[in-house]
């Protein structure tokens, strides 16, 4: 069992720029969740919206969501609306949650870069990159254009294989040499436990809310690695973490932000055929 050093820093906006501010903190979350799932994302859309995919990044980038030239060069090189397949063209780029189908949705776009932006001193050329829950392989293929290089592997693990299927489709559409090389990996599975055969991972990214730590997941975490996860009751708001293993394997968790995810939780859970 792992040691662990909780330290408490403020929480702060998951917004950075009223530029990309909407009212979405004021909306009651039961009415955030029933809009989503019924395809009423446009009216929470958030103010980065775009018609473009290089528009999108353009305004995550002015509205202070992330500042990394890499995130930047990242987030141009996968576009985006590949990855949405219910989506219109006049929807594609917004920056809102969409859905993907299995009663899965992807995250919006403004959390996607807070994300990479809070892992990418470690997805550098070489490293290990591991994105639980990755639905139709969006963040997945981001996270592959980082770490490309040096023997660099991102994998992604999603338990609904339909949407494995899809996401593998998906980056071989747009980002296909990351698929011939072998710098993205797409497994189907439960995400909770990690991808034992490709760890230790210098990097992990959860798209879902876990009611605590998931232990696997701290173990796969490599010594200097990181991890990115939302933590909280299903429901209600929850932390986003930040965890970090040092070098004597201690690891430390802080509290980024305030968030509103789905559960991280099994396929029979999520989709009864």
């Amino acid at each position: 069992r792992v040691s662990i050093s909780v330290l408490a820093v403020p929480r702060m906006r998951c917004l950075q720029s009223p530029r990309c501010w909407s009212a979405r903190t004021s909306v009651p979350l039961s009415l955030v969740v029933t809009w989503l799932y019924l395809g009423r994302v446009r009216g929470m859309a958030w103010r980065c919206s775009s018609t473009t995919h290089d528009g999108l990044v353009s305004k995550l980038r002015s509205g202070g969501l992330f500042s990394n030239d890499r995130v930047e060069q990242a987030l141009r090189s996968v576009d985006r609306g590949v990855f949405v397949p219910f989506s219109s063209i006049e929807t594609k780029y917004e920056d809102a949650p969409q859905r993907i189908g299995y009663n899965a949705t992807i995250s919006a776009p403004h959390m996607h870069a807070m994300c990479l932006e809070l892992l990418i001193d470690k997805l550098i050329p070489g490293n290990r990159a591991l994105d639980v829950g990755s639905g139709t392989g969006y963040l997945t293929a981001c996270m592959g254009v980082l770490v490309r290089g040096k023997g660099g592997k991102a994998v992604g693990v999603e338990h609904i294989p339909e949407l494995a299927a899809m996401g593998r489709q998906n980056v071989q559409k747009s980002n296909p040499d990351l698929v011939q090389d072998g710098t993205v990996v797409l497994l189907e599975g439960d995400g909770r436990a990690g991808a034992e055969e490709h760890a230790p991972f210098d990097a992990i990214h959860v798209g879902a809310a876990a009611p605590e730590l998931p232990e696997a997941l701290v173990r796969q975490l490599r010594v200097g690695g990181r991890m990115v996860i939302p933590v909280g009751p299903e429901g209600e708001f929850q932390e986003l973490l930040v965890v970090e293993k040092d070098a004597a394997g201690t690891v430390h968790v802080r509290s980024e932000t305030g968030v509103a995810y789905v559960p991280l939780t099994d396929r029979a859970a999520q989709w009864k055929e």
